[in-house]
């Protein structure tokens, strides 16, 4: 099949040359003339601009988004919808809010125009390993884009499927992503104990290891736990500060919105906010409060209460 992959970063690259592998071919365009020159070394066609992108694919258009979720996939779909003709379908890979995409699929409706919203996990090694994509959207464009979603995926009939209507895909990947800020905080906490138990001197890159065989814990997560520990043993050099993009405070929301009880999730969304509050004034307000009340000293920066 011909696809035009708008946005050729880390993720749009490695799912550009995975399609070319499997003999489809791919047009590129990335506003970054370096992204699209990496690839096109490899062999996938580039142009350089979206006006060029829809002349070079014969309608109906396959047009697969992976550009950051926000601005930049509003301002593409500005630009990109007069340039569409009926019939031609709009596939976006990203993060972004499933309310967004079903936003956007009702505005392209009312031009004829199809749309898919995929949850699509893999990251950078998908180009090898293969790419986990929930689809929202109709049953028409899906089954006729098949071959293209058989190919990215781990294979051709698991890793994939539609699973609703439009903003149904993202709204998977919602929460997986949600989940995946839990499992990622169960095991930070658990090699953190780990750690601290100095008396067993416990080799973490070697005790990832063996759970990575047989264990009821064995995922990838682990496997990348195991491969961090091995390369750097203190973790040197990496700061304490972990970001999140959106879609676990989203879960947590929807969770609330919801009623549905998510203590796991919400608490490895705080950490990571916590992670990032260099000025710890609660922290120092307890401290405070804890002086006030119980006549404890009140350490000073760089001090340790006893």
């Amino acid at each position: 099949m011909d696809l035009g992959m708008i946005g050729l970063g880390r993720m749009g690259a490695g799912m550009a040359l995975r399609l070319r592998r499997g003999g489809h071919r791919v047009v590129g365009y990335d506003p970054d003339v370096d992204a699209a020159a990496a690839v096109a070394v490899e062999g996938i066609e580039t142009v350089e601009s979206l006006d060029a992108l829809v002349a070079a694919l014969a309608p109906p258009r396959a047009l697969w988004l992976m550009v950051p979720a926000g601005a930049a996939v509003e301002s593409t779909l500005e630009v990109l919808q007069p340039l569409l003709a009926p019939g031609d379908t709009v596939i976006e890979g990203g993060n972004s809010h499933y309310a967004d995409s079903q936003r956007r699929a009702a505005w392209l409706a009312e031009h004829d125009i199809g749309w898919l919203d995929v949850g699509t996990s893999g990251g950078i090694r998908g180009i090898d390993a293969g790419y986990s994509m929930t689809i929202g959207g109709e049953a028409a464009p899906v089954e006729r884009l098949q071959p293209l979603f058989a190919t990215l995926a781990p294979s051709q009939g698991r890793g994939w499927g539609r699973v609703g209507p439009a903003g149904a895909g993202h709204y998977a990947k919602m929460v997986h992503n949600g989940i995946e800020y839990g499992l990622m905080q169960a095991f930070a906490e658990g090699f953190a104990i780990l750690h601290h138990k100095e008396e067993f001197g416990f080799d973490l890159a070697a005790l990832a290891d063996i759970w990575r065989q047989g264990s009821v814990i064995r995922s990838w997560l682990l496997d990348l736990s195991a491969e961090s520990l091995r390369g750097n043993p203190s973790l040197a050099g990496i700061a304490p500060q972990v970001a999140d993009s959106g879609e676990g405070r989203w879960t947590v929301a929807e969770a609330i919105a919801l009623d549905v009880p998510a203590p796991v999730i919400t608490h490895a969304l705080i950490a990571r906010l916590r992670s990032r509050d260099d000025d710890a004034f609660a922290d120092r307000l307890l401290a405070s409060l804890r002086g006030a009340f119980g006549g404890h000293g009140v350490p000073e920066r760089g001090e340790t209460d006893p």
